[in-house]
């Protein structure tokens, strides 16, 4: 949408040159102008889909990294547990 948006502007920019002037020169460059905007807004529009998709991958990581660390506590958990049994056993007798 915004590609979109800025080559709108772009084209207005060639149509304004092209009713202001007869000079091809300038309504080549005003073309050349819109081209590079064109390209520059593809090229942003490219590098935020990209920063998404490392996030998503970031944000996975971290949820499977969280799901291990909950995992390995609840181990730890029952381990302490186990120990204060015994000790709680041990003690008894």
């Amino acid at each position: 949408m915004r590609k979109l948006t800025i080559a709108g502007f772009a084209m207005a920019a060639v149509l304004t040159a092209g009713c202001a002037t007869t000079d091809q020169g300038s309504v080549d460059e005003a073309n050349a102008t819109a081209s590079s905007a064109e390209q520059t807004a593809n090229n942003a529009l490219n590098t935020a889909n990209s920063a998404a998709s490392s996030a998503r991958t970031a944000q996975q990581t971290a949820e499977e990294a969280l799901a291990a660390a909950r995992s390995a506590q609840k181990s730890a958990d029952e381990a302490n547990e186990r120990a204060r049994r015994m000790l709680e056993r041990s003690s008894q007798k």
